[in-house]
């Protein structure tokens, strides 16, 4: 008899724990997994920092398989040519894959599977990217949640995820006796890492990612190591987590959006840690809100697909938003960390070394952007798209629309964050500011590029005018 083959088609799942497609795949025989570079219309290209990430995300599954005598195949184009074709070559059976949930993503994966289909060929898609499949979360009306409290206690009501799954203990590639051309050979190997190296997801010139490099460790190990870290500050996660110069966040962000881990683990590890651990249900209440904050966002995404693109709330296509040379000026100074404002600027720095930065100050720096310059939130998006390591297609427009006011269940626009105010609440000795604004202080830091008590002015004037308008 033939060796069955099963396709395992790696998108946002880069592990081998938790992982239900991979599980089947190894169930049904030996496992050829494959990465697909994909190029499509109305699919967003991945940021700068996004394809550093992947390049070493990748490096790292690859091991991790080799473990298991599994090869792990690069492939780049259409998957709606690349994956049926692979699946042909390799003979397979089965092909296996975690769903995706923005629109023109699963429009591509509906259409594979049809075509597999229609060729013989298996072809199961799996949950694994969220802890609740966004038709599962409904109103008791049967619509789909605008507002997160309602929506985070309709998810706490339900049955709460099962327990993660091992790694198939069954998991393996195919014999060289049987599939020679699949089977795994340290040839095989070589030309993994040439082909990842042709994909050129890593700065050259300039080579910007020193300071990436010397913050995280991507892959699966690296996700189990953040995730036993979670002990250390569980207990204080409540009171210091809006802290940003304390170690006091997970930093699982990029990790989960890559399906380095799963949420599944995530949420389950720490409702053991609330058990064990004296005094942790509180942060662990509020660390789970925030991985449920992450599946709002989904969700929302799902029901509303132009989210990345739309304002959700349709008078603020009216807005009067900076342009022209006031919108550019005032954009690049904040993306260099130049607006003189001392803890914006701190966290762009951040970012652009790290390309990570606190959420709190996310919160301040996207406010000071939208509101005080009144630049388009679109702007900074993108500039986050570009920069940040976890940066994916729903939370990053989803956390934009929301500190605009332009979304759904979105902090009003008139709430408008005083930055240095918030500054000396979240960091009042300054050791934020100083670790990322070296000048800060001194006669090379610059004055504010607008006044904080004007520009606020300004914004709620242009509120008013677009307020009752469709």
């Amino acid at each position: 008899m033939n060796e069955p083959i099963a396709l395992w088609w790696i998108r946002d799942d880069i592990r081998l724990l938790d992982n239900q497609a991979l599980t089947e795949a190894a169930a049904h025989g030996s496992v050829v997994a494959v990465y697909c570079l994909e190029e499509i219309d109305g699919v967003r290209p991945l940021g700068g920092a996004s394809r550093w990430w992947l390049h070493h995300s990748l490096t790292a599954l690859e091991e991790s398989l080799a473990q298991h005598h599994g090869p792990l195949i690069l492939r780049e184009g259409d998957p709606r040519v690349e994956i049926p074709h692979l699946a042909h070559e390799a003979g397979a059976s089965l092909v296996t894959w975690q769903r995706r949930y923005a629109l023109a993503k699963r429009e591509v994966d509906a259409s594979i599977k049809q075509a597999l289909i229609d060729e013989g060929i298996e072809a199961h898609s799996h949950e694994g990217f969220l802890l609740h499949e966004p038709w599962t979360i409904r109103t008791q009306q049967g619509d789909s949640f605008k507002v997160y409290t309602p929506f985070s206690k309709a998810c706490r009501a339900v049955p709460g995820p099962g327990q993660p799954l091992p790694i198939p203990s069954n998991l393996i590639g195919p014999s060289s006796a049987r599939h020679p051309e699949w089977a795994l050979t340290e040839k095989s190997r070589q030309e993994f890492l040439e082909h990842l190296a042709d994909w050129k997801l890593l700065p050259t010139r300039p080579n910007w990612a020193g300071g990436l490099r010397e913050t995280w460790h991507p892959g699966e190990q690296g996700a189990l190591e953040r995730l036993d870290a979670i002990e250390e500050f569980l207990v204080e996660y409540k009171d210091e987590r809006d802290v940003p110069v304390l170690r006091s966040t997970s930093r699982l962000s990029p990790h989960l959006r890559f399906g380095e881990i799963s949420p599944r683990m995530v949420w389950q590890h720490v409702m053991k840690l609330a058990q064990e651990i004296p005094g942790a249900a509180g942060g662990a209440h509020v660390f789970t809100n925030e991985v449920l904050w992450r599946e709002f966002a989904w969700h929302r995404l799902f029901h509303v697909p132009t989210m990345p693109t739309h304002n959700i709330r349709t008078e603020f296509d009216h807005f009067p938003w900076a342009s022209g040379i006031q919108e550019q000026t005032r954009l690049a100074l904040w993306q260099q960390g130049l607006t003189g404002i001392p803890i914006v600027d701190a966290g762009m720095r951040e970012l652009w070394v790290s390309g990570w930065m606190h959420n709190r100050v996310r919160m301040i720096a996207g406010s000071f952007l939208v509101k005080n310059c009144g630049v388009h939130w679109r702007r900074g998006e993108e500039w986050f798209w570009d920069t940040l390591v976890d940066a994916d297609e729903a939370s990053n427009p989803f956390n934009w629309q929301w500190i605009a006011g332009t979304g759904d269940d979105a902090a009003p626009y008139f709430r408008i964050f005083n930055p240095l105010l918030q500054a000396d609440h979240f960091d009042p000795q300054e050791r934020y500011i100083r670790q990322w604004v070296k000048e800060y202080g001194t006669s090379s830091y610059p004055e504010p590029i607008v006044d904080l008590k004007r520009s606020r002015a300004t914004a709620l004037e242009a509120y008013s005018s677009i307020k009752g308008k469709k």
